[in-house]
């Protein structure tokens, strides 16, 4: 079976909370193995076929602390190769201006470096104005928003799931 590691930055708990959904609905940690990427090397990334990116958006369009000091040592990893998928957490209504912005800036940090990215995410159904993670009408991965729409998120990863799970081939 194919190794998935998931990696996550949190600073509230909710980017936790949807990690572990996303472990479940994969299947538990069989399949997905779980890192805290504030305890996290770049080896630990570069042990992995396949990736799951979890960084909520901070402040005005900022990553999350934990990522923001692993993001410059992401250049010491080969991605070639790696399918990385992503997901993030953010407020569209607080900050449309911004919304999943940090997802945004790790994906295109992580495809420069080789990566191909998986797991792209509909627009629609959300009200925002500007995104640094929308590329060709469509998220680079999971945008979710525990603040004005939780409501939508166990769906949004049920269907983002079954999406990966083809796309790395389970």
């Amino acid at each position: 079976m194919t190794k998935i590691g998931l990696f996550f930055g949190t600073q509230t708990g909710n980017t936790e909370t949807i990690a572990e959904a996303i472990q479940a609905e994969f299947g538990g940690d069989g399949v997905v193995t779980l890192h805290d990427v504030a305890g996290a090397s770049p080896d630990d990334l570069a042990d992995y076929p396949c990736l799951i990116i979890g960084c909520p958006t901070w402040n005005i369009g900022e990553l999350q602390s934990d990522w923001e000091g692993l993001f410059d040592e992401l250049d010491e990893i080969d991605f070639s190769g790696k399918q990385v998928a992503y997901f993030g957490a953010g407020d569209q209504v607080g900050y449309a201006d911004n919304f999943q912005d940090a997802m945004g800036i790790l994906a295109e940090k992580i495809t420069s470096l080789g990566a191909t990215t998986v797991g792209h995410w509909p627009t629609e159904g959300y009200d925002f104005d500007a995104s640094k993670a929308v590329q060709n009408g469509k998220f680079v991965g999971l945008a979710l928003d525990e603040d004005n729409q939780p409501e939508l998120t166990g769906d949004r990863i049920k269907a983002w799931v079954a999406q990966l799970k083809s796309a790395f081939g389970l």
